[in-house]
């Protein structure tokens, strides 16, 4: 069931980024510094733009606030949104900016060596561009940073909503914007390399992830999923701490994974699901988005989550 709030105002917020997408994915082993036969795709993408997407496909609607130019990919990546029912009345237009885009490679098996990211046009995500946007952020059941913001804007937000924040650390660049703000979190979705920046503690037995895991709880973090490739989670909320294996799947391209899975948390919070089911639930939409060589797998759907949801359990 839903938590306490009519379905009709039922929303989350997500604050982040968002690219157009340029993928390459090579039909056979990668050679470095060569030429390699493959396939290029472009899409629209970006960290908070996907897991908008996603949770839009799970059936939570989304007012996505992200900075946009003035541009051709702006355009495309704002009809995109619009004709997927995601919210963007309250994006951020920059003049004589690019939109931001990415760039990524992966392999024959779908798994991605090596990216770059041109995201320069976040920075105008300020608290001053963002306050006019308070009454929505403020009104969601949930809001999703990812810090691809400034660290600035994220201690504001943290210290302006009283909304259940989930972080997606996005990099180990990038993560340490989230470490002032650590106990104004809800939930924490960081992989491996992401949680020993956090924690300054080394993950490299099983002993290592439990203590990081207890950081960051200590920390003051409602809820910790620490994700781990083909490994699969850790999660813990304090009372209970469960390891769950990657559901067994041939990957097409991992690249989207991540996104669906903060999305899946998101969604099994609006469920008033408890940390295990929430487990399950982003290792169910990893494996519906590896399947696919998008970035977003659009048979994503409540329905098919919780088949797998129950196939896992």
């Amino acid at each position: 069931m839903l938590r306490e709030k009519t379905a009709d105002g039922l929303y989350a917020a997500v604050i982040g980024g968002v690219n157009m997408d340029i993928g390459g994915q090579s039909f056979l082993p990668l050679i470095l510094s060569d030429s390699n036969p493959g396939k290029v795709r472009t899409s629209p993408g970006g960290v908070g733009r996907n897991i908008a997407h996603n949770l839009q496909l799970l059936g939570l609607p989304v007012s996505l606030i992200a900075a946009f130019g003035e541009d051709l990919y702006a355009r495309i990546i704002l009809d995109s949104c619009r004709g997927l029912g995601i919210d963007t009345k309250n994006a951020v237009m920059v003049p004589n900016e690019a939109t931001s885009s990415y760039l990524y490679l992966a392999d024959h098996t779908g798994e991605m060596h090596l990216a770059v990211s041109d995201m320069e046009i976040c920075r105008f995500l300020t608290p001053e561009t963002l306050e006019e946007k308070l009454p929505v952020i403020r009104g969601a059941i949930a809001l999703v940073l990812d810090t691809n913001i400034p660290a600035e804007t994220i201690a504001w937000i943290c210290r302006q909503v009283r909304v259940p924040i989930f972080a997606d650390p996005v990099s180990v660049s990038k993560a340490e914007k989230l470490k002032p703000v650590l106990s104004e979190l809800h939930t924490l979705k960081p992989n491996r390399l992401e949680a020993e920046l956090l924690t300054g503690i080394r993950i490299t037995d099983d002993d290592g992830l439990n203590r990081a895991a207890d950081a960051l709880l200590e920390s003051g973090v409602k809820q910790v999923f620490i994700t781990l490739g083909r490994e699969g989670v850790l999660a813990e909320d304090g009372k209970q701490r469960i390891r769950l294996p990657a559901l067994p799947e041939v990957p097409v391209n991992t690249t989207g994974c991540g996104d669906a899975f903060m999305a899946a948390l998101v969604w099994a919070y609006a469920k008033g699901l408890n940390v295990e089911e929430s487990a399950r639930a982003g290792l169910a939409a990893a494996s519906i988005a590896m399947a696919v060589s998008e970035t977003v797998n659009s048979a994503m759907c409540e329905e098919k989550l919780l088949e797998k949801m129950n196939r896992s359990g």
